[in-house]
């Protein structure tokens, strides 16, 4: 999407992800859960999608060794269909592979096409189920795994990143 930025999040987009996050998922994160996430959670990693100054997406995963599991994933309504999710992960992935991970998995709830089609357009492929999985009407998740992740940028550094 021309204009967008995506970038790494910072404690102070918490309240414009949580925003978002209220306003799309049945069972939101709390705004205290995006704070742990980005100064206590060591393996979290999020991004967020910028335009004109405005955070209008946001993407998460817990990297741990060589595996990313994709925590969430939404867009603000007025911006869905226009590819910013699409960014989002494809950015989220990217970034995941910089950190040496070689495969991520993710759960989606089995009625959300539009999830469903993205993530298997990025190569993400459906292994298996968790039964009644969502607590806020027993819908099973759909549990998806990529394992041909984007080769990582060899100039890559992360001030948090610890090397040998």
């Amino acid at each position: 999407m021309i204009g967008t930025v995506i970038r790494r999040m910072t404690i102070d987009d918490v309240d414009a992800v949580h925003s978002i996050e209220a306003a799309t998922f049945a069972r939101p994160w709390s705004r205290q859960d995006f704070v742990k996430e980005m100064t206590t959670n060591a393996c979290a990693r999020y991004l967020v999608a910028e335009q004109n100054g405005a955070v209008i997406g946001y993407a998460g995963a817990w990297i741990v060794l060589d595996e990313a599991h994709v925590t969430n994933v939404a867009v603000k309504k007025d911006f869905r269909g226009r590819g910013v999710g699409r960014l989002l992960t494809a950015g989220l992935m990217q970034y995941a592979s910089n950190l040496g991970v070689v495969y991520a998995t993710l759960e989606v709830r089995k009625s959300n096409e539009a999830a469903k089609r993205l993530y298997q357009s990025l190569g993400f492929e459906y292994v298996g189920v968790r039964k009644r999985y969502y607590e806020d009407n027993g819908e099973d998740a759909l549990l998806y795994c990529c394992q041909h992740m984007p080769p990582a940028d060899p100039d890559f550094t992360e001030a948090e990143t610890a090397e040998e």
